[in-house]
């Protein structure tokens, strides 16, 4: 049986933590940043946690 292959759009977006949460980043954070608020940008430079539909889902891709 061939290996499973990484999913490359999924290993450029997605970090597994040491606990096994997928971190990702935000959303809306890439152009057009001249309307958002200072606030608003600094929230969106937090990586967020992927809920679980979500993180199962990035998990598969990535192979784990």
């Amino acid at each position: 049986m061939p290996k499973m292959k990484t999913h490359s759009g999924a290993k450029k977006r997605f970090k597994l933590t040491a606990k096994g949460k997928v971190k990702a980043r935000h959303a809306m954070k890439s152009h057009i940043l001249g309307k958002k608020n200072s606030k608003r940008r600094r929230r969106l430079d937090e990586p967020v946690m992927l809920v679980k539909g979500d993180a199962r889902r990035a998990k598969d891709l990535l192979g784990k």
